[in-house]
């Protein structure tokens, strides 16, 4: 058996990130099976209600492509830049025409791995933070590689910031893309 590479190792650290949200705010959070995967999903997050100023849903799930970097991202204007790197992945997450929503939470690792992660005693500490954005209504793409996509520095995936997607899906709000 081999060793993960430090891509596998970003990914999982990613998961690990979303599971550990999630469970602050009482949701569920799962991973996609091979078939979700195949079209952009990677995990399901499930939360219940009532939200505080929330509509009349109780229950929402929100469906999540998670990316991890370690490439330094330009701001602008109160955003992130980050290259999606699949054409196929961005047409998936800014579609109109799913009953689930869809995100995207980018993570940003520092670049030295070693400081990734550390375990003490008293503290467990997983460096740096991810994003989220929604690509709904964002331009269809001419290029062939992929897409730069700008995630908003106030929409740190966190528990404050789940629990308010959650409470505007609760109220049929869209979840929609703004760039600088």
């Amino acid at each position: 058996m081999r060793p993960l590479t430090n891509n596998d190792i970003e990914s999982e650290l990613s998961y690990a990130y979303l599971h550990a949200v999630a469970s602050r705010v009482g949701a569920s959070c799962s991973i996609a099976n091979r078939a979700l995967d195949g079209n952009g999903i990677d995990a399901a997050i499930t939360g219940w209600g009532p939200f505080q100023g929330g509509g009349y849903l109780e229950e929402v799930t929100i469906h999540v492509q998670l990316k991890a970097t370690i490439s330094v991202p330009v701001e602008q204007n109160g955003h992130l830049s980050y290259f999606l790197s699949e054409v196929k992945r961005y047409n998936d997450l800014r579609v109109d025409t799913v009953s689930v929503p869809r995100i995207l939470v980018v993570m940003f690792l520092p670049a030295d791995a070693t400081k990734w992660l550390t375990i003490s005693p008293n503290e467990l500490i997983l460096k740096k933070c991810a994003y989220w954005t929604s690509l709904r209504g964002a331009k269809a793409s001419t290029n062939k590689t992929g897409e730069t996509v700008y995630l908003p520095t106030a929409q740190i995936l966190d528990a404050n910031n789940l629990t308010d997607i959650f409470t505007r899906l609760s109220r049929k709000e869209i979840l929609t893309y703004t760039q600088p």
